[in-house]
């Protein structure tokens, strides 16, 4: 039906009430993955111990793919883990593997599945390990603000610059920086798609959205200079002046009135009191 390039064997297109539901469910099960590892994630446990835990729930809970393992865009090598595990100054990309996590790290896990009707549902969340920093925990909240910031800025009409500005400001506000090199992308039926939702920018430039939409909102955000260096892996990026880097993850549909978060579950973390109010899942 599918491989992890996300691509479709399958050409018969879905009506947009099954491409919504689709993504309904890719992006619960991509959430529920995060749900399930949360309690194994602590001092002492490896990076690749929480991918294994993951890719068996993926693929033997589940009956998912994870989307990561074995992909390789073009220019690059293929990805040989099943997620991606940031830790500290690593802003995304980091394959897991030996690396014990200590009391004082934070980390990023990056979940990707492909359901079997072929959706992607793409999301990660920021972990402290033990007792972090001051400037760890608040780096973390003022992305994941960043990303909610952005988040309510969706609805039919909006524009890419809309969603930058939000972001930007607020990280800049804080003394942080945006990373620019990397961003959100359109997601369906493949893993990356048009368009690319930049965490910067000025309001009312850009592509204008439409009701259903669907794509993600992922901001990096770094407690120094927003520079960053590539590792020889040629996938780990790093903050060059090796200061923390933090990111949160949605995917998100443009309905009609606004939007809706599909990479929800239950143990997603609430929305921030920045964005209280903010209508963003279904109706009953």
């Amino acid at each position: 039906m599918l491989d992890n390039q996300g691509m479709l064997t399958e050409t018969k297109k879905p009506t947009s009430q099954e491409f919504i539901a689709g993504m309904r469910e890719a992006g619960r099960l991509a959430s529920e993955v995060l749900d399930h590892v949360t309690p194994f994630i602590k001092a002492g446990i490896t990076t690749g111990e929480l991918d294994q835990i993951c890719h068996d729930y993926m693929v033997n809970v589940q009956k998912t793919v994870p989307a990561p393992l074995n992909y390789q865009p073009p220019g690059y090598p293929p990805f040989p883990k099943s997620i991606c595990t940031s830790v500290n100054d690593v802003i995304c990309h980091g394959i897991p593997g030996d690396r014990i996590l200590k009391d004082g790290d934070v980390v990023n896990l990056d979940i990707t599945v492909i359901t079997q009707t072929g959706y992607f549902g793409d999301t990660s969340r920021m972990f402290a390990i033990g007792e972090p920093s001051i400037l760890a925990k608040r780096l973390s909240q003022i992305t994941y603000e960043c990303m909610w910031l952005g988040i309510a800025q969706v609805k039919p009409g909006c524009t890419l610059g809309d969603i930058g500005h939000a972001i930007q400001a607020h990280a800049e506000n804080a003394g942080y920086s945006v990373v620019r090199e990397y961003c959100g992308h359109g997601i369906g039926q493949v893993f990356h798609d048009e368009p690319q939702i930049v965490h910067y920018g000025k309001p009312g430039l850009g592509e204008k959205l439409h009701e259903g939409m669907t794509f993600t909102i992922e901001p990096m955000i770094n407690a120094g200079k927003r520079d960053i260096r590539t590792m020889p892996d040629q996938w780990t990026v790093k903050t060059k002046d090796r200061s923390l880097s933090a990111q949160w993850e949605h995917t998100l549909l443009v309905t009609q009135k606004g939007v809706e978060v599909l990479t929800w579950s239950e143990g997603s973390n609430p929305p921030p009191e920045c964005v209280a109010g903010l209508h963003f899942r279904p109706s009953a």
